[in-house]
This record gives C-alpha cells, sequence and structure tokens, in this order.
C-alpha cells in the first residue's frame, strides 16, 4: 500500500526566553492511504507539535523545523510558500484541533464558519453550503442544527464546540485528517458515534486518519498501526495488537497499566513515577531512564537504537539488546484475556458507605436560560445530597447539564429555582464579607476549560499562589514560593514551570495547572468539572491517586463531573446520571455498573471504549431512541427501586425495574 505521508528526521524547536526547547527530536513515520495511525504519549511529548508542523501551523518565528522533510504524495510541505498551504489546508489536509474554544472564531456564527469552508474549497453556492454545513452538523450528533448554525461559540458547551471542529474538519473530504485529541471533549455516547462516522467515512473515501489521544481505548477502537511518543521521540511502534498485547517498551508499560479497569476499583491506579523531562535541557541517553524502574547504567549514558522486533514492530530500550537481562512485564499491562472488558462481579455491588452529615443538599434545583424567544431548561428540578467525606460522580451526555450544576452550585449562575444547602445553610443567604470569603475558601473548583480559566498574563506561579495571598496561607514569600513549587510537583509539573505564562504549555499542562490551583487554598469541598479530561493516561491515574490521597488525609468533599465513565467509578462512592437537565438514574457506583436499569444508562455503559482491540472489534454498542423515550402523558417520577438506587420512571416500569433489581441480588 502506498504512502500518502511522510515525515522523515523531524525536528522541531521553540526558541523562548529560558533558551531553546527542542521539542521534536527526530521523528520519523510514514501513513499509508486508508489507514489510521495513532499517535500516544504524554502531555508535551510532542504529539501536538508534529501534527501542526505538517500543517505548517507552528507560531513562527518562535517555532522553527530545524531539519527533517515532510512529503504529501512526494511534495515537501516544509519548502512550500504560505499560499500553497493555504490551498492544502482543509482540502487535502485537515485538523481537528484540542482546543475547540481557541480553535473557533468568537465573532462568527457557526454556520458561518463552517460554510466559509465549504465555499472556499469546494466552489458551491451559499444555499448548497448551508445545507451541507446541516448535514455535518446532523452528522457529529448535534440537535436542532438549523437553528444552531445561527450560534455563536459561546453558546455551545465544550463537547459540542467539539463536533463543531469536526464537521469544519469533515467539510471538505480531505485525503488526510489529522485529528488532535478529537473525542477529549466528548461523553462515551457521541465519542462512539464520531469515531463510527470517521471510520465510515474513511471506508467511503480512503482518507488517512493521525490519530492524536491519550485515551487507549480510543486507539483500540480506530487504530491499524500505533506510534508511542516520549520526550520528542517515538519509543515504540508497530500494529495495534503488537502494542497491545505484546509491548516492549516499560513506557508502553506504563501507558496501560494506567488504564482504569472497570472490574476493579479499590487501591490506587499504577502510575508512572516522575514526570517527563524539561526539553530545554535533554538528557543524554534514555530520555525515560529516570522513571524506568527497570533502567541500567547504559540507559542514562547512550541513547538506545531502534530494535526491530518484527517486520511491522520496532521499540527503542536498552532491554531488547541481547545482553540485556529478562524482564518480565507488569501484570496490569497484560490485554486480551477472555471476557476481560465485560466480566462482572456479581454480589460485589454495595450500597454507600456513606452515612454522615449531609455537606451538600441540592433541592428541586431549576436553572434556565433565556434566548431571544426560547427558554432552554438547563436544569429542570434536579435533587440530590452529597454526604461529607465522599466523592459524588455526575455523568450523562454534553450539554446535560452537568457543567450548569456545578456553577450553579458556586453561585457562577443563580438558580431559576430551587435551594442549594451547605452545611445545612441557604447557600443563596447573603453574609458579611468575612464569612463570604471563608465559605470560598472551603468551596473550590476545578473548570473544564484550562485556558479561558487561567489569567494568559499571569504567570503559573501568581495563578497558583492567588487564592493563597487572598486567605493569608502563607506569612512570608518563600513560604509562599515553596507552597507553589510542591503543589506542582503533586500535579506532575517542575519547579522551572513556576516562572511560564498558560500560553507556553500544552492543553493537559494547563489543566494540570488549575488543579493545583483549586488544591492551593486547602478546601473542604471540591468540584471537579471535568479535571481529567485534557490529560494522558499517566497523568490521569496520578491525579485521580492524589484526590483519593488527599480526600482520605483531609475529609474532602467531591463533586465529580465527568464523562469517563471508567474513572468515575474507581473514585465515585454514587454516580448520578443525567439525561436533559434531569437525573433519570442514581445509584452506588458498583450497582450502576452491574446492574444498570435505565435504557439511557445502558447506553452510556455500553459505549465505553476498552482498552482491548479484539473486545472493540465486537463490541455491540446499545442506542438510546430519544423519540421512543417519552411516555404517552404519564410523568417518570424518580424513585428508589431498590436500596439506595433511585430510578426516573412510570408505574410500570417502576415495577419492571424492582423485578430486575430483585432478580440480580437473587444471582
Amino acid at each position: 500500500m502506498e504512502n500518502i505521508l511522510e515525515v522523515n528526521d523531524l525536528h522541531v524547536s521553540f526558541q523562548t526566553f529560558s533558551g531553546e526547547v527542542h521539542a521534536v527530536r527526530g521523528v520519523s513515520f510514514a501513513v499509508r492511504k486508508g489507514e489510521t495511525l495513532a499517535i500516544v504519549g504524554e502531555s508535551g511529548s510532542g504529539k501536538s507539535v508534529t501534527s501542526k508542523a505538517i500543517m505548517r501551523l507552528l507560531p513562527t518565528p518562535a517555532a522553527q523545523i530545524k531539519q527533517g522533510e515532510i512529503l504529501y504524495q512526494g511534495l515537501d510541505l516544509t519548502k512550500q510558500t504560505e499560499k500553497k498551504m493555504q490551498q492544502i489546508r482543509g482540502a487535502d489536509i485537515a485538523m481537528i484541533f484540542q482546543d475547540p474554544m481557541t480553535a473557533l472564531d468568537p465573532t462568527m456564527k457557526i454556520g458561518k464558519q463552517i460554510t466559509e469552508v465549504i465555499c472556499r474549497h469546494q466552489k458551491l453556492g451559499y444555499p448548497e453550503a448551508v445545507q451541507r454545513a446541516i448535514e455535518l452538523l446532523t452528522l457529529t450528533g448535534i440537535p436542532q442544527p438549523k437553528e444552531r448554525l445561527e450560534h455563536y461559540p459561546h453558546q455551545f458547551s465544550g463537547g459540542m464546540r467539539q463536533r463543531v471542529m469536526i464537521a469544519i474538519a469533515l467539510a471538505c473530504n480531505p485525503k488526510i485528517l489529522i485529528a488532535d485529541e478529537p473525542t477529549t471533549a466528548l461523553d462515551v455516547t457521541i465519542q462512539a458515534q464520531i469515531l463510527e462516522l470517521l471510520k465510515e467515512i474513511q471506508q467511503k473515501t480512503q482518507t488517512s486518519i493521525i490519530f492524536i489521544t491519550h485515551d487507549l481505548g480510543v486507539v483500540a477502537q480506530m487504530a491499524d498501526r500505533v506510534a508511542v511518543m516520549y520526550a520528542g521521540k517515538i519509543v515504540e511502534t508497530g500494529q495495534v495488537h503488537e502494542i497491545f498485547y505484546d509491548p516492549r517498551h516499560p513506557y508502553t508499560w506504563g501507558l496501560l497499566g494506567a488504564m482504569p479497569s472497570l472490574e476493579r476499583r479499590d487501591g490506587e491506579l499504577i502510575t508512572i513515577p516522575g514526570s517527563p523531562p524539561d526539553l530545554l535541557h535533554p538528557p543524554r541517553g534514555d530520555a525515560f531512564a529516570p522513571r524506568n524502574q527497570y533502567a541500567m547504567k547504559i540507559d542514562f549514558e547512550l541513547e538506545p537504537p531502534m530494535y526491530k522486533i518484527t517486520d511491522t514492530h520496532y521499540a527503542a530500550t536498552w532491554l531488547l539488546h541481547k545482553k540485556a537481562p529478562v524482564v518480565e512485564r507488569p501484570v496490569a499491562t497484560r490485554r486480551g484475556e477472555p471476557a476481560l472488558s465485560v466480566q462482572k462481579q456479581q454480589g460485589s455491588a454495595q450500597t454507600s458507605k456513606y452515612r454522615k452529615a449531609k455537606l451538600l443538599q441540592v433541592q428541586g434545583l431549576k436553572k434556565h436560560f433565556s434566548n431571544k424567544n426560547q427558554v432552554v431548561k438547563a436544569l429542570d428540578g434536579v435533587t440530590f445530597d452529597i454526604y461529607q467525606g465522599e466523592t459524588f460522580g455526575l455523568v450523562g451526555e454534553s450539554g446535560c447539564g452537568k457543567s450548569t450544576i456545578g456553577r450553579t452550585i458556586m453561585r457562577l449562575y443563580e438558580p431559576t429555582e430551587g435551594a442549594v444547602l451547605y452545611q445545612g445553610e441557604d447557600h443563596a443567604a447573603s453574609l458579611n464579607r468575612n464569612e463570604n470569603k471563608s465559605r470560598k475558601k472551603r468551596m473550590q473548583m476545578i473548570f473544564q476549560d484550562p485556558y479561558s480559566s487561567l489569567n494568559p498574563r499571569m504567570t503559573v506561579a501568581d495563578i497558583i499562589a492567588e487564592g493563597i495571598d487572598i486567605h493569608g496561607i502563607t506569612a512570608t514569600k518563600q513560604d509562599r514560593l515553596e507552597k507553589v513549587y510542591e503543589l506542582l510537583e503533586t500535579v506532575g509539573l517542575n519547579r522551572e514551570h513556576a516562572t511560564r505564562y498558560p500560553h507556553e504549555f500544552s492543553g493537559g499542562q494547563r489543566q494540570r495547572i488549575g488543579i493545583a490551583r483549586a488544591l492551593a487554598v486547602e478546601p473542604e469541598f471540591i468540584i471537579c468539572d471535568e479535571p481529567i479530561s485534557a490529560l494522558d493516561v499517566s497523568i490521569q491515574a496520578q491525579v485521580v491517586n492524589l484526590l483519593k490521597r488527599l480526600q482520605k488525609e483531609k475529609m474532602l468533599t467531591y463533586l465529580f463531573i465527568a464523562h469517563d465513565l471508567s474513572m468515575v467509578r474507581h473514585i465515585s462512592d454514587r454516580i448520578g446520571v443525567m439525561h436533559r437537565g434531569k437525573l433519570v438514574e442514581l445509584a452506588p457506583s458498583d450497582v450502576l455498573y452491574e446492574q444498570p436499569l435505565h435504557p439511557y444508562t445502558q447506553s452510556l455503559l455500553s459505549a465505553i471504549p476498552m482498552p482491548d482491540p479484539l473486545y472493540e472489534k465486537e463490541r455491540k454498542r446499545i442506542v438510546f431512541d430519544v423519540q421512543a423515550y417519552p411516555s404517552a402523558g404519564e410523568e417518570r417520577v424518580f424513585r428508589e427501586v431498590a436500596k439506595d438506587h433511585w430510578v426516573a420512571c412510570t408505574e410500570a416500569e417502576f415495577e419492571l425495574y424492582v423485578k430486575q433489581a430483585v432478580q440480580v441480588q437473587v444471582q
């Protein structure tokens, strides 16, 4: 099969105030026509820089392609003029960016942004372009597509903005689609739809896809070949089954071991110790050596060559040298056991262990937004309690109201109706300045979008220390700085990062800064709004382990909002499932995953991608039919069908769910 794209010995550097950052250091790979190459690795490993180098979208003059060539159908893109690249971008090579809010023009309506691409590259008239835009929004799962063409980016949720970005990228049927974390902000059902859509388009048009992601479940589902990147280099590459079932590099072992399991939620996730090297001063020898428990003396002195394992599988590690000691790879990385991904632990379901004081009570909460003559019911009568010291998970599709709940609890939105009680006191009650300051210290929030929530004019040290300064937590400037250093290292960053600004970091690194800022004032209740969605799996594991450890040490309470259902199960004690502004199911996490009753919950669980290629090929997804769901005139009421298990249902459904719950308990 012919190569449509070849990257040969690519070196990319950034000139910064601190010196030259060697972001990409000799990367080589090829993409064949009609195949999907997945590039995985930690934040800052050079994945996105490589993709932007292909598109020639690196910021100049700060970024420079120092060496190498990028051949698209024999044409070296590194030598093309900007005018020529404008003809290639969008029409031949398109890109789905990681951060949709910064990639979309905030001053232009969505319809204009989509039709602009179509009119420019496909020479269609405006009416035909509008019709094509409506088709693309429908394909990517956006409701009321015709009306949504008239909306601006800020009127969409994070996940829906990502869908718009995907629609723009697919508009001209490109030959190569570079997908840079395209499903990071999407819930599992929409993610499943998008991945199926991409595969369907690929089969019809033979589009080649470069899929950049940290979600190994998505890689197992999408990829034909995988390239694992670390510290600006490719350290292992091979067919998808070779990487998952026979990984050879210790870094690949670490990535696979950090994935949460739906079967187990006790204990800590496996993490990769330490953090990636500072590429201002690239390390001598193997860059992964300081974090590699199997490192030998030679790892710190000489860089390993790329060893050939099979005709398609290569890895750069001294462990493959014929004189190296035999190392058995960790059990946690072994994939492919029969039905591993769907095994259930019957009888392991437990009711919530938390029956302490209610820290937070949400009572009939409603939040409506007016849009011209239309009222959007973002929250429509939500009621739940969060007990002191527990983690309450909240899941659901993008736009279902999860983030609105968090923002309304924090009083960033004023509720339309209902109440939020914190330690029995009305959160809306007027307080004097000192009381209000004390309450804000006790409640903190980690936001979903790390870029818009960080002040671009402040250094990382000042961003993290802002709350420390306001609440007078440290006595001296030195104590303040040490506290900042401690928080940076806690979330997997280096001390050197303290003097940098938000724009100098990748999306995942910016999210870590937001987490450090929330932890700085030592709160007792934290709303985690998609806190790990932008992080790679190894850092996800570190952060989740950190949150669980801090919870034990300081009796913290979390509202954990996320769309990664496997991670939600691992960290949560109880989970609420939201759909269109309402809670449709609430149960202890084990119960919810082992005996989901509501059809929407069943749909969510069936869409979770697993890091197992064989399972992904055979998986059958349950599709929730929204049109068939409303009952004829009978209201659905939130009822307790079993101990601590609540479902929104009619009288007839209630009887059915009670029988199902009893049958599972008997089994």
